[in-house]
């Protein structure tokens, strides 16, 4: 099992960068080659955007770390290529377990319609996906995409020169200059290029601990989230359990905050709380150990000038919710279309505000919910416990009160509800699933599923109306996507409710920019224009 931490994937080679003078300069660097980081590089190849990756390490990230992949992702991901491998080999679930003591007060489904692609979740170890993003880049280059991954090369220095960005970069053979039009900072909650640009995070840290175990064992709970208020196994506390592949079971025990962090991590204190929780009948062998603190916080601009920052160097949430991966790709699903247009002249640099404001707003939103989670789970005062403990006792019988139970809010795509891009709605009776600033949910076509082939541009989606078969405005091309209700039952819910018709603008990352009941030539373009930031 350790072996994938072993194996190099981007070994270190020394390149021809290391000896230019003057630095060479590049369209676009990324560093760091996680989740976040990866997901931007593909992005931005597949549009053709030339990318170089460096990062400090040259494997995988040692430890599950992220496990909690929402149906979300997992459609950003398919369009990135890697979305259909993370589905086989993660663990499908919608069904989450509240228990209380040692008795279940209630569960719930996360995704009760059919139709959809990708289940509510999987669990999947973080480096399993790493692996497939680093695939996905080696095939890329098979194809001549231009994209480079450079493992050992440590960024050491970061500065804005305005209309470029240069960084210092430190290898096995010695430092060496880069210059970039622009930098994509995605190097983790600890962010060295956060702190020596000298910024900061603001929001609050929690004061509370929680054992992350990842244990081996051959075990016949079901593939569910099982969430514990004060069990009998951590009197007081909280715990979590999460099935992964391989038999690699996610535990996570609430300890308190006056703890020895060091001390708690050794596996002669870690084994008895795992025993006291599984049994000591049950089998297991630890894989990997870590201890974790809350926290909610996040910069107060994700974009300085020529460095733009996105996942956890940029926004923290707690754990519980999923929230942190799950943001991290939906942030750079926001970012690349933009930077595209940026680089192609076609957009002005304003549009890439937009990636702040939407994304700020969605960082926000996790923080709040992340925050509501922490403040029930770790009640602050006597009265918070008790009304916590009363509203898990009524839970158990009566629906009103289950709403009121957090033990975490799991992660859903944000509405850019009021961003500049989005134009006025005009479908009467359209859903609000669907309006102006939400995310595409997915339909079951003839052939495929709708988000599939929505693809990665500006596409006009028409439904029992009829459209052009494309349009071109201020330089952008606009693709057409015609069906109907008579063959696909799926769209009249989700796309028209008590409309007859219904045309959509969706953005490259599938958002909502507009909706009618009809084509509308003046409106669509004006709605393309503001869309790109034109308007």
């Amino acid at each position: 099992m350790n072996k994938i931490f072993e194996v190099p994937l981007y070994p270190y080679a020394r390149h021809a960068d290391q000896d230019a003078h003057p630095p060479a300069r590049h369209k676009v660097v990324v560093v760091g080659a996680g989740p976040v980081g990866l997901a931007a590089a593909i992005d931005l190849a597949q549009s053709g955007v030339p990318v170089v990756v460096l990062d400090d390490n040259d494997k995988v990230s040692f430890g599950s770390r992220a496990i909690c992949f929402a149906k979300r992702t997992l459609e950003i991901a398919d369009r990135l290529g890697v979305g259909h491998a993370m589905a086989r080999k993660g663990e499908e679930w919608n069904v989450g377990k509240v228990f209380f003591g040692d008795r279940k007060v209630y569960d719930f489904n996360l995704l009760p319609e059919d139709g959809h692609q990708f289940p509510a979740f999987v669990n999947l170890q973080q480096y399993y996906i790493e692996e497939y993003l680093v695939d996905r880049v080696r095939a890329l280059q098979a194809e001549g995409a231009p994209i480079e991954m450079r493992g050992k090369n440590r960024v050491t220095n970061v500065s804005d020169h305005g209309d470029y960005a240069a960084l210092t970069v430190e290898t096995p053979d010695g430092a060496y200059r880069l210059e970039t039009e622009w930098l994509i900072a995605c190097d983790g909650a600890g962010s060295p290029i956060r702190a020596q640009m000298g910024l900061d995070f603001v929001g609050r840290v929690f004061e509370d601990n929680f054992l992350i175990a990842d244990v081996v064992m051959d075990a016949d709970f079901p593939t569910e989230r099982w969430f514990w208020f004060d069990p009998p196994f951590n009197k007081g506390q909280s715990a979590l359990l999460h099935k992964q592949p391989d038999d690699v079971w996610r535990i996570d025990l609430q300890l308190g905050w006056d703890i020895d962090k060091e001390a708690e991590k050794k596996p002669e204190n870690v084994i008895p709380r795992l025993k006291a929780m599984l049994g000591d009948d049950v089998q297991f062998e630890l894989e990997w150990v870590s201890i974790y603190t809350f926290q909610c916080r996040r910069m107060e601009k994700f974009r300085h000038g020529r460095v733009i920052f996105a996942g956890d160097s940029a926004h923290q949430v707690s754990p519980f919710g999923a929230r942190g991966a799950n943001s991290g790709l939906q942030d750079t699903d926001n970012l690349i279309w933009k930077l595209k247009l940026v680089l192609d002249g076609v957009a002005d640099q304003s549009l890439l505000d937009t990636y702040d404001a939407e994304r700020l707003a969605a960082a926000d939103e996790n923080i709040l919910n992340s925050s509501r989670s922490t403040d029930f789970i770790t009640p602050k005062s006597e009265m918070s416990r008790i009304f916590r403990d009363a509203v898990l006792d009524l839970s158990e019988h009566h629906g009103f009160a289950r709403p009121l139970v957090n033990s975490g809010r799991l992660s859903v795509p944000s509405v850019y509800d009021g961003s500049r891009l989005n134009s006025a709605d005009q479908l009467p009776g359209g859903p609000a699933r669907t309006r102006p600033g939400a995310p595409c949910p997915d339909v079951p076509l003839d052939a495929g599923y709708l988000l599939a082939q929505l693809g990665g541009g500006f596409t006009l989606l028409s439904i029992n109306a009829e459209v052009p078969d494309g349009f071109e405005e201020a330089g952008v091309a606009v693709s057409s996507l015609a069906l109907t209700t008579e063959t696909h039952t799926a769209l009249a819910e989700r796309y028209l409710g008590d409309a007859t018709s219904a045309v959509y603008l969706i953005r490259p990352d599938q958002h909502v920019a507009t909706r009618m009941d009809r084509f509308d030539a003046p409106h669509f373009r004006a709605a393309l224009r503001r869309a790109i930031g034109k308007e």
